[in-house]
């Protein structure tokens, strides 16, 4: 079954109406300069949540909790994420998933029994390589468009959120992302405030470079026309 490397027993805010549970799944295929989880990377970590651990707890939520969200890492990394969401919806939750999209052929598999997506634009495609932390021939960009045609195809819920981080995109290339989202018919964009995680992959931002995309309005009003539903998460 998945390997788990944690488990939060209950947020408000991971899966939009729902109240839920948070299953981190352990491994990640990229490398991001902003990651707060970098204990999450490795598939070989050893982990401390077992999932029969996850299913008990489950359990005992039915009835309290609506939903259960898998995040990571990277959920799609793992062999067995559709047995284990099968096994989490017949105990009646619905499933979310926090997607970087960077594996299309297992997002296939799983969309059917997906209530929700969370996918991640991390940077323009040209440059999705820096932002990702990706060598350019694994042509991550490539993958994750396709993962957004298919997630716009299935026609299910879901968000399209940016990390600011001032160090791998400029208020430009939110723009020319934005755009770009707003014309494929993308609905919902959420910004999400860079925090500073020192994990010594680059330099820091000044403070003043972090908060820039939130003290423009202007440039904020631009984004914010071009979706029905415009989000700021500030740290």
């Amino acid at each position: 079954m998945i390997k788990v490397g944690g488990l939060l027993p209950f947020t408000m805010i991971d899966f939009p109406g729902k109240l839920s549970a948070v299953i981190f799944c352990q491994g990640c295929l990229l490398n991001c300069p902003y990651c707060h989880n970098p204990e999450l990377q490795s598939p070989a970590t050893q982990t401390q949540v077992t999932w029969e651990e996850v299913i008990h707890l489950l359990k005992s939520r039915q009835n309290l909790l609506d939903g259960v969200v898998f995040s990571g890492g990277e959920p799609l990394i793992q062999k067995d994420l559709p047995e284990a969401i099968k096994e989490i919806r017949a105990l009646g939750f619905d499933v979310a998933l926090h997607t970087s999209g960077a594996l299309p052929d297992m997002l296939d598999v799983v969309l059917p029994d997906v209530s929700w997506i969370g996918l991640d634009l991390k940077g323009t495609f040209e440059k999705y390589h820096n932002a990702s932390g990706t060598k350019p021939e694994f042509k991550i960009g490539e993958a994750v468009q396709k993962s957004l045609d298919m997630i716009l195809n299935a026609g299910i819920s879901f968000e399209v959120r940016t990390t600011t981080d001032p160090r791998v995109v400029s208020k430009e290339d939110i723009l020319n992302m934005a755009s770009y989202l707003s014309h494929k018919g993308v609905k919902s964009y959420a910004l999400q405030e860079y925090r500073p995680c020192e994990n010594g992959r680059l330099p820091e931002p000044s403070s003043s470079d972090i908060t820039s995309f939130y003290t423009d309005k202007e440039f904020l009003d631009k984004v914010k026309n071009l979706f029905d539903d415009f989000i700021v998460r500030r740290a």
